[in-house]
């Protein structure tokens, strides 16, 4: 036995459990945590050492890191019961973690805790193609469900841009978007059914292959709760029929503020394409240099908007478009005349964020929503954030529903480029909100927005959150510090935000 699995004497472990559980744990405590795993889960499944806990340090957004206690591998559901029960009696934090793309530290661990990797939840367990439904452990990639229907001519709607990499689970915690969730919606409008398992190692079911179901919709509640609610280890999603044709409409615009006014345009129209996408002409320069998906370098942006369903529909639907979009001032539109480049278009967009990869060597990938109509603005707004930061940003929108992905380029070797570029993100997400929308649009708060959340939120919408957690999580040991601020943080963070002259939050406690 290694020396981190020697026993603990029982006056130790009594010590250490009455400390603070969550304050960074001293060896005693290090050891029983451990020994008490090591009792549950076969070797291979638990890992304790430095080296073998590092990879798991982090997530996507590799800005923040912590080390865990020990990182559990469970196979089946009773072992991540057993965990989850161990865990609970001796108030050790749990991080549940898919396949760690996540890029707002959603899956950072805790130092006191322990991580639970649900990557052996790897099965398709179920395809109906009558229903049109799928049943998937969580630790199954988005874009496996698609290729697992395809036989049917079905596929898994949400497509997040990370889709060949990224987990079912992940996405129930997150409640991931993609490039066709403006016609198809986000994943709570594609998940029928959640199961799995509270902090207390208890079974928990969200929803049902019904059409509705009795009581509260707590699966909605369910979806993008990350992680803090339950462990999730099975999840049933809906299938839609493949369309028999899609078709991508590029159009270009010498001027953001006409692009972005153009996309409001074709939704009062009353049109709503499978796909509308913007992409300004620093991240087509970026993605042209990487993919040579045939953008218009020329432009000062451009918009991708998909139409898919019978020749006939899309057929019209490109028309309005063409038309909507020549009347709001595009000066030149391009329609995809074959599959193949129909991928090549949507291939440019995909690919945005390795291509600010090889531009830069790291990027803060920001993540928010505002009306449609304010997404002009907020591109001339980021444009003067790029000058006063000095730093650079490309800008690559899900603008059908006003969701932002700004990157921005910095060095994480230069502490003061880090320190600018997280400044540059919090007003990014500042004026989302005082433009009327919010600080998260699909990929979660975790620790990354946490602040921002002061900005969003009341302190008496903040105490609601944390109502919800304790009916669901009452011994709050489910991935706890994120998504939702204590009074106290943001009542620091008030205090020492100054924005303007004066100090923001003013009717938080001071200290």
């Amino acid at each position: 036995m290694s020396e981190a699995l020697q026993a603990v004497s029982p006056a130790a472990d009594r010590e250490s459990r009455h400390a603070d559980p969550f304050a960074a744990p001293d060896i005693h405590r290090r050891r029983a945590i451990v020994e008490r795993l090591a009792g549950l889960l076969p070797a291979h499944c638990l890992l304790h050492r430095t080296e073998d806990t590092r990879p798991y340090e982090c997530d996507a957004l590799s800005a923040y890191r912590q080390l865990p206690v020990a990182v559990a591998l469970p196979a089946n559901e009773q072992q991540v019961r057993d965990v989850l029960k161990a865990c609970c009696e001796l108030d050790v934090p749990v991080v549940a973690r898919g396949s760690g793309t996540s890029l707002s530290g959603g899956s950072m661990p805790h130092a006191a805790g322990v991580v639970l990797s649900m990557a052996k939840f790897d099965r398709i367990l179920s395809i109906d193609p009558v229903a049109r439904i799928a049943r998937v452990q969580p630790g199954v990639p988005n874009l496996a469900i698609s290729a697992a229907a395809a036989a049917h001519r079905l596929y898994y709607a949400p497509d997040p841009s990370s889709q060949i990499a990224c987990s079912i689970g992940g996405n129930v915690a997150e409640n991931s978007g993609g490039v066709h969730c403006l016609k198809y919606g986000l994943t709570v409008h594609n998940v029928l059914r959640v199961r799995g398992f509270t902090s207390a190692g208890e079974p928990i079911e969200f929803g049902s292959e019904a059409l509705d179901t009795p009581g509260l919709d707590l699966l909605a509640l369910a979806i993008g709760s990350e992680g803090m609610l339950a462990v999730v280890t099975e999840v049933t999603v809906k299938l839609v029929p493949t369309p028999p044709l899609a078709r991508v409409l590029m159009a270009s615009f010498d001027d953001v503020v006409k692009a972005g006014d153009a996309v409001a345009a074709i939704i009062a129209a009353g049109i709503i394409p499978a796909g509308l996408e913007m992409m300004d002409r620093k991240a087509t320069i970026a993605v042209e240099q990487f993919v040579h998906a045939g953008y218009d370098l020329d432009a000062a942006a451009i918009l991708l908007a998909e139409s898919d369903g019978t020749p006939e529909e899309v057929g019209d639907e490109i028309e309005r478009m063409e038309r909507v979009l020549r009347e709001a001032g595009a000066t030149a539109i391009r329609v995809s005349g074959s599959e193949a480049e129909r991928l090549l278009f949507w291939s440019g967009r995909k690919n945005a964020f390795p291509a600010a990869g090889r531009l830069s060597p790291d990027y803060y990938c920001m993540d928010g929503t505002i009306p449609r109509r304010m997404i002009g603005r907020m591109l001339e707004a980021i444009s003067q954030m790029e000058e006063r930061y000095s730093l650079r940003c490309i800008n690559v929108f899900h603008a059908g529903d006003g969701n932002l992905h700004p990157l921005i380029l910095f060095d994480a070797n230069d502490a003061d480029q880090w320190q600018r570029a997280e400044r540059f993100g919090a007003e990014i997400l500042e004026l989302c909100v005082e433009f009327g929308g919010t600080v998260t649009g699909e990929h979660g708060v975790g620790i990354e927005k946490i602040n921002s959340m002061c900005v969003q939120f009341t302190p008496e919408e903040r105490a609601a959150f944390f109502a919800v957690k304790r009916a669901f999580d009452p011994a709050g040991i489910l991935n706890p510090g994120k998504a939702i601020p204590t009074l106290a943080r943001c009542a620091e963070y008030g205090r020492l935000h100054v924005r303007g002259g004066r100090v923001r939050f003013p009717e938080l406690p001071r200290f």
